[in-house]
């Protein structure tokens, strides 16, 4: 029988990049807290006896149907992990902007795992999951586990953190294509033009570039002390800065003043991206950022009236923005699957 995944989006809140040559293999070291919403695309899959192969199906012009869309790669991966042979077809039923920030790729290629383990009725073990899901790119594991997560490594490293309150968002998606790997050759370049001053850590220039090893920790600092309120005895759990209980938590992690580090080169050159999250500021957002290397730019806002109003005016500005919300992990998993046992 035939099966369909819901493909969560997500967005990332605060993105601190590590400096160029900083980890052997060539990727660079990254912290970011990824939080799933509720746009999704749909993932149907179906298994054919008699034959063999993968085929891809997808009607929007931009995604790939060959051996290199992320779909294909995990298919591949899975089917020889489980020893299953057939002829498997994935139809990527897209919402989700193309090259947007949002993880689409890395989440249909999780909602395609998690079809062929319910097709099959053969469930993978968690590690071998996990394995495949980080060997295919940095962004796919975040979906294995939902809702709030913590990204180290270059992403890929992935730890669940406690859920959010209900935060609604405005999702704002201009047709632009920002490519991830140009973004950090841009952030690299960045540095190059900056370069940094020397300190006494002579032999390891690579951490001393721009203060940006300072800045990973200072993020994990950050998250730490976010984390550690709830477990103070003295903690209230009331904001600092005044809001209601239900948005403590959201305003302690952002008042750290954690960033989007790609919005230093990626605004350079798409300078609409800058004005549209000055658009969502001024609609009154309690914070605004990029998501991952772009286009996305979204807004958080407190209550679903004031999401809906601002994603209708910049709508009737020429941005296409549209209201949701963040999706516990809970609710992730229950959402999960549109039809099949």
């Amino acid at each position: 029988m035939p099966v369909a995944i819901r493909s969560f989006a997500k967005i990332n809140i605060g993105l601190v990049i590590g400096p160029p040559g900083m980890r052997a293999d060539g990727f660079h070291e990254l912290r970011t807290v990824y939080q799933t919403i509720t746009l999704h695309d749909t993932i149907k899959l179906s298994l054919t006896a008699g034959s063999t192969g993968i085929e891809i199906k997808c009607k929007e012009s931009q995604v790939p149907c060959d051996e290199s869309n992320t779909c294909y790669r995990v298919a591949e991966r899975v089917m020889k992990a489980l020893k299953s042979r057939g002829k498997l077809t994935i139809t990527i039923e897209k919402s989700l902007p193309v090259q947007g920030g949002m993880g689409a790729a890395s989440s249909n290629g999780v909602a395609t795992i998690l079809g062929i383990e319910k097709l099959l009725k053969k469930p993978l073990p968690g590690a071998e999951r996990l394995r495949i899901a980080a060997e295919v790119g940095s962004d796919l594991p975040l979906f294995l586990i939902g809702g709030a997560v913590l990204g180290v490594g270059r992403g890929e490293q992935v730890f669940p953190l406690p859920d959010l309150p209900p935060i609604h968002v405005v999702v704002a998606t201009p047709d632009i294509r920002v490519s991830t790997p140009k973004a950090f050759t841009a952030w690299d370049g960045f540095f190059h033009e900056n370069p940094p001053a020397k300190n006494a850590q002579v032999g390891h220039p690579s951490l001393t570039v721009s203060g940006q090893t300072s800045k990973l920790n200072e993020f994990s600092q950050s998250i730490y002390e976010w984390l550690s309120v709830g477990f103070s005895p003295v903690a209230s759990g009331v904001s600092a800065k005044g809001g209601n209980r239900a948005e403590a938590p959201l305003l302690d992690l952002v008042r750290t003043g954690i960033e989007n580090d790609f919005e230093r080169v990626v605004f350079t050159q798409f300078p609409d991206l800058r004005d549209i999250k000055r658009a969502l500021e001024r609609e009154g957002s309690r914070y605004a950022s990029l998501s991952g290397s772009g286009s996305t730019v979204y807004g958080l806002f407190s209550t679903k009236a004031e999401a809906a109003k601002a994603a209708s005016r910049l709508s009737k500005d020429g941005i296409p923005a549209q209201a949701t919300e963040i999706l516990s992990r809970a609710e992730y998993w229950k959402q999960l699957v549109v039809s099949g046992k």
